[in-house]
C-alpha cells in the first residue's frame, strides 16, 4: 500500500481494525452500502465487524427496524440506517423520478396507470402489512396495471422513491439462503418522514460521506451521492471549520494518524463500498480491474497489503479464493482465515481449504 491517501481511506472504511460489534456500527460509519445484491451488502458489514452473523443484518432489517434498503443514492438499492433513510430520501430521490417515469413508458406503463398503481399499492400496503414482490405484481396486475418485462420492477422503485413503499422484512432469512425482502409501507415501517432543511442535510451528507470515506473531493461526494456538483460543494463549504486539507483538493474530518498500516488480508464481497465511494479505484484495483469490474459488475475480491490481489467465490457451501499475485505465508493464512469467517457468517458448511500463491 503506497498510497497514505488510500491508507486514510481504508481507515474511514473501518477495514484497517474491522471491530465494529453491530450492523448499525458499520452502515452507520459508511452511511449508505450499495445493496442490489443483498449478500454482498451482508458481506460488507462482515468485512468491517467481528464476530457478527448475517442473520443480525436480517434482525435489524426485520424486527428492530434499524436498518433499511431503499432506492437511494445514484437511484440504486443502499443499506442506510433508518434514522437516515428520509434525509437521504429527500436529497437523493428527486432526481431519479424522471428516469423511472421514462422508463416505465417504455415499458407500455402511461402516467395513469403508474397512478392508479401507486394508488393501490398505498391502500394494499395500509390494510395488509408487507407484501412480497409476486403479491404485488398480482395485486398491480388485477388492477389493469402492466406487469410484464421490467415494469413491475420500476414500478415498485417508483413506489419507493415516492415515499409509498420501503423494503421491509426479510423473507426467510439469510440463514435460509433467501434474502428477498417484503415492502412495507414507508410510513408504517420507518414513520412518517419529518421536514427536511435542505442546507441542513447537505452539511450532514457532506460530514458523513467523509467520516467514512476521507479523504475526497467535491466530485467524489457528487458520483457517489448521485446529486449535483454544486449540491456536494455548498454541503462541504458549510462544513469548511471541521475539514483538514489533504492536498490536491481532497479533504477529511480529522489528521491522518502517522502509524497507519495496511489492514489484514480481507476477503471482500462484490460492489464492496470500497470500490464505490470515489470517482478512482485504481489505487485498490491495480492491474486487476478488468478482473474484478466489467460491464457494471463488481467481482468479489482479496484485498492484501491493501490492493486487490485475485478473486473469491462461493461454491457447494465453500469459499474458493484464486490469488492473482504471490503470497507469503502470513498472507495465504490471512485470506484461510477470513474464507472460514466468511462461512461462519453465512451458516454456510465450510470444508476444508488452503490458499495458495498462483
Amino acid at each position: 500500500m503506497d498510497s497514505p491517501i488510500t491508507a486514510e481511506r481504508l481507515d474511514a472504511q473501518l477495514l484497517r481494525a474491522p471491530d465494529a460489534r453491530a450492523p448499525e456500527d458499520v452502515v452507520g460509519r459508511l452511511l449508505a452500502v450499495q445493496a442490489q445484491d443483498p449478500r454482498s451488502a451482508r458481506l460488507a458489514v462482515r468485512a468491517r465487524s467481528t464476530g457478527l452473523h448475517a442473520a443480525d443484518v436480517d434482525r435489524a432489517l426485520s424486527v428492530d427496524r434499524s436498518l433499511a434498503i431503499g432506492w437511494l443514492n445514484r437511484g440504486t438499492l443502499h443499506l442506510v440506517l433508518a434514522q437516515d433513510y428520509w434525509w437521504l430520501h429527500a436529497l437523493t430521490t428527486p432526481q431519479t423520478l424522471t428516469g423511472t417515469t421514462r422508463r416505465l413508458a417504455q415499458e407500455g406503463v402511461g402516467p395513469a396507470a403508474a397512478e392508479r398503481a401507486m394508488s393501490t399499492l398505498r391502500r394494499a400496503l395500509a390494510e395488509a402489512g408487507p407484501l412480497s414482490r409476486g403479491e404485488i405484481g398480482s395485486l398491480l396486475a388485477s388492477a389493469d396495471v402492466p406487469t410484464a418485462g421490467q415494469a413491475l420492477v420500476h414500478l415498485i422503485s417508483l413506489a419507493c422513491s415516492r415515499g409509498i413503499a420501503v423494503r421491509g422484512p426479510v423473507d426467510g432469512g439469510s440463514s435460509a439462503g433467501r434474502f428477498e425482502q417484503r415492502f412495507a409501507s414507508a410510513h408504517d415501517w420507518l414513520g412518517p418522514p419529518a421536514h427536511v432543511d435542505r442546507d441542513v442535510a447537505l452539511a450532514r451528507l457532506a460530514r458523513r460521506y467523509l467520516a467514512g470515506h476521507g479523504p475526497a473531493d467535491d466530485r467524489d461526494l457528487a458520483t457517489w451521492a448521485g446529486i449535483t456538483l454544486g449540491a456536494a460543494r455548498a454541503g462541504l463549504r458549510s462544513i469548511a471549520g471541521s475539514l483538514v486539507d489533504r492536498g490536491n483538493g481532497l479533504a477529511a474530518l480529522r489528521a491522518p494518524d502517522a502509524a497507519l498500516v495496511a489492514p489484514p488480508p480481507r476477503l471482500l464481497g462484490s460492489f464492496d463500498p470500497v470500490l464505490l465511494g470515489w470517482r478512482s479505484r485504481d489505487d485498490i484495483v491495480g492491474p486487476h480491474e478488468t478482473a474484478i469490474v466489467a460491464g457494471g459488475v463488481f467481482r468479489a475480491f482479496a484485498l492484501v497489503r491493501g490492493r486487490a490481489a485475485g478473486l473469491w467465490r462461493i461454491s457447494g457451501g465453500r469459499v474458493e479464493v484464486a490469488p492473482a499475485e504471490p503470497l507469503d505465508r502470513a498472507e495465504a493464512h490471512g485470506l484461510e482465515r477470513e474464507a472460514a469467517d466468511v462461512e461462519r457468517f453465512l451458516g454456510l458448511a465450510g470444508r476444508d481449504r488452503s490458499v495458495s500463491s498462483p
